[in-house]
C-alpha cells in the first residue's frame, strides 16, 4: 500500500471560513501577532491572550469542513495516509482523516502553562481564568506560539521521508520550521503542489504543480488518484 504524506497550510482552512494565520497587512483578525501569539504576550497580558484564543475556538468550531478536506479524508480508502498540518483547528479530523499530525497545535485542547504536554479536551468554546492543570498552573490555548519549540517536527520530517508521494496544499512555505518539511521528501518521489498562487517554490525534483483552490485541485487529483 503507497504511503502519501500530506502537507496543509492556512489556504485549506481559509475555504472554509477560517482567516489565515498572517493577513497582508500583518494582523491575524484585527490584532498584531505579537500580541497575541507569543510567550510575553501571555505573560504581559493573559487575560486578553486567553479571550483571543476563546473567540478563535468558537470560529473553529462553527466552521465546517469543506470539499478538500473531505477528499483528503476519502484517500483512506485506497492508501495509507498521513496529515501534516500547520493548522490549529481541527476540520480535517471531522472530515473523517485518522491520522492527522499537528505541528502548531490544536486549538480544540488546553494545555498546562508551565508543562506543553499536559493536555486537556475542553467543554466548550471556553477556557477560563481559574481553570487549572493538575500541576496548578493556568490552563491556555494547545497552540505553539512564536518563540516556542514545534515539538512535532522531528517526527513530521520522519514521515515525510518516508513518503511514496508528496501532496503540498494550501501553503505558500513561509513559515519555518515546517516550511522545510518538503526537503526531507526523496527527489524522486512525485510531489503535487495544490495553491492559486503558486510561486517559484525551490523543491528537488519531480513536482507537478496544480493552480487551483485546495476545494477545486484536491478533490480532482484525489479522484484521478483513486482511479490507479
Amino acid at each position: 500500500m503507497k504511503n502519501i504524506v500530506i502537507l496543509t497550510g492556512a489556504g485549506i482552512s481559509a475555504e472554509s471560513g477560517l482567516k489565515t494565520f498572517r493577513d497582508s497587512d500583518g494582523l491575524w483578525e484585527g490584532y498584531n501577532i505579537e500580541d497575541v501569539a507569543t510567550p510575553e504576550a501571555w505573560e504581559h497580558n493573559p487575560v486578553m491572550v486567553q479571550q483571543f484564543y476563546n473567540e478563535r475556538r468558537k470560529s473553529v468550531l462553527e466552521a465546517k469542513p469543506n470539499a478538500a478536506h473531505y477528499a483528503l479524508a476519502a484517500l483512506e480508502e485506497k492508501y495509507k495516509v498521513t496529515i501534516v498540518t500547520q493548522n490549529i483547528d481541527d476540520l480535517h479530523e471531522r472530515a473523517g482523516s485518522t491520522n492527522v499530525v499537528h505541528l502548531h497545535g490544536i486549538i480544540t485542547r488546553s494545555q498546562s502553562s508551565i508543562k506543553p504536554e499536559l493536555t486537556y479536551p475542553i467543554d466548550g468554546w471556553q477556557i477560563k481564568m481559574g481553570e487549572k492543570c493538575e500541576l496548578g498552573s493556568q490552563l491556555r490555548a494547545h497552540v505553539v506560539w512564536f518563540g516556542e519549540a514545534v515539538p512535532m517536527i522531528e517526527t513530521a520530517a520522519m514521515i515525510c521521508a518516508g513518503a511514496d508521494l508528496f501532496i503540498l496544499v494550501g501553503s505558500s512555505l513561509a513559515v519555518y520550521p515546517a516550511a522545510g518539511l518538503i526537503g526531507y521528501v526523496d527527489r524522486e518521489v512525485p510531489k503535487y503542489i495544490v495553491d492559486p498562487s503558486i510561486l517559484s517554490v525551490n523543491v528537488r525534483g519531480n513536482v507537478i504543480k496544480i493552480q487551483e483552490k485546495a476545494t477545486v485541485g484536491v478533490p480532482a487529483l484525489v479522484n484521478e488518484l483513486l482511479k490507479n
